[in-house]
């Protein structure tokens, strides 16, 4: 039942009916818009859902990130959690968003991965064997990198990876919003949030039925998702101009060089635990420095350097679902390290979950934390 057929005064009803039929009515409110929350505005307009984005457009975490999607984790050459099924869908995504925005921000980008000893080599030969790896891992060597770049033990090629224009995509879809009035640029309040039974929202002039909260490490401002362990893990990258490096693939080495175009280049990144700002640092800085004078035989100039918090759970794990006690509000969040890759995915589960009553995964659920409620 809708709020207005509630009135049921009539000395009311010739008051409020008007103003509520002036407020915007929309399914669902999106708070933040990042890749997760541009990944399910997506899923819901192909869907024939009415929405509307409430973002600040700080300095998030899918701004920062490096938008290179690679299936496989390097380290240890194993497949993440669902990792060809998110792989797949992040390709058609993206490939399918940039084609109907008609912007260029996909392309096909090699990753050649450095191998660090002769043992790492052999653990690349072993995972190219194995049938989930062998689509993605080339077991044939390449050794057509840039000769600036130190490689004595030649590289291993990851196939199928692509690198995504975060920035450039979200500024597009945003422009776009904006034509069709579902998007605003301001910082959401939670004080201004009324729950209208178990159905609606109130938020100022807007209606909606749900709220969507896909907020990144913003989460700890959030009073009905505060107490989720989302740790946070502060990344930093720097952009470098290297005229004589001449790289046209992605290294991956303990960090990864992305040639940017121009002689640029984008390096990263770090992991730390302990800060959660976005203030680039000095230690950072020196630490990526030192990493890429180990692997480059050309001078570089660092011309910027970047840093956010990315959304990581102690178990590394997705945070989706309905809260339990105010059914109007859901989260999207937790996406860590991989939410390039992980993002389409991540919305496609949560708007079953919604729309067609679907099940979430226990791994991906909110509800592996009650305690937390």
């Amino acid at each position: 039942m809708h709020i207005r057929d509630k009135i049921k005064t009539p000395f009311l009803r010739r008051f409020f009916i008007p103003y509520f039929y002036q407020m915007k009515q929309v399914d669902y409110i999106i708070v933040g818009f990042g890749l997760a929350g541009m990944a399910f505005a997506d899923l819901l307009e192909r869907k024939g859902h009415t929405f509307t984005i409430i973002d600040k457009q700080a300095e998030a975490a899918s701004r920062v990130a490096a938008g290179l999607i690679n299936p496989v984790i390097l380290k240890r050459y194993t497949m993440p959690w669902q990792g060809d099924k998110q792989f797949d869908l992040a390709n058609a995504f993206f490939n399918d968003l940039a084609s109907r925005l008609q912007v260029e921000a996909v392309k096909r980008l090699q990753v050649y991965k450095l191998f660090s000893s002769v043992e790492d080599q052999n653990n690349w030969f072993e995972a190219s064997d194995k049938p989930i790896l062998s689509r993605f891992l080339n077991s044939q060597l390449k050794s057509d990198v840039a000769p600036q770049v130190e490689a004595n033990l030649h590289c291993g090629e990851v196939r199928e990876t692509l690198k995504i224009d975060i920035p450039k995509l979200l500024d597009v879809y945003k422009a776009y919003l904006e034509t069709i009035g579902a998007y605003a640029q301001e910082d959401f309040e939670y004080e201004a949030l009324q729950l209208l039974g178990e159905h609606q929202v109130q938020y100022k002039e807007i209606l909606a039925k749900k709220v969507i909260f896909a907020e990144g490490y913003g989460i700890h401002k959030n009073p009905f998702f505060n107490k989720l362990p989302l740790v946070g893990n502060k990344g930093e990258y720097i952009d470098i101009h290297a005229p004589g490096l001449k790289l046209t693939q992605a290294v991956k080495a303990s960090f990864f060089i992305i040639p940017l175009g121009n002689d640029m280049y984008k390096v990263g990144a770090t992991f730390n635990w302990k800060d959660k700002d976005s203030i680039p640092t000095e230690e950072a800085r020196k630490e990526l420095i030192k990493k890429l004078n180990k692997v480059l035989k050309c001078e570089f100039e660092v011309v910027a350097q970047h840093a956010a918090v990315r959304p990581t759970t102690g178990d590394r794990r997705p945070l989706l679902g309905v809260h339990p006690q105010y059914k109007q509000l859901v989260l999207l969040n937790g996406l860590g390290t991989r939410g390039t890759m992980m993002a389409p995915y991540l919305a496609q589960q949560l708007y079953a979950h919604l729309e067609l009553g679907e099940a979430l995964d226990e791994e991906l659920s909110i509800m592996r934390f009650p305690k937390k409620f």
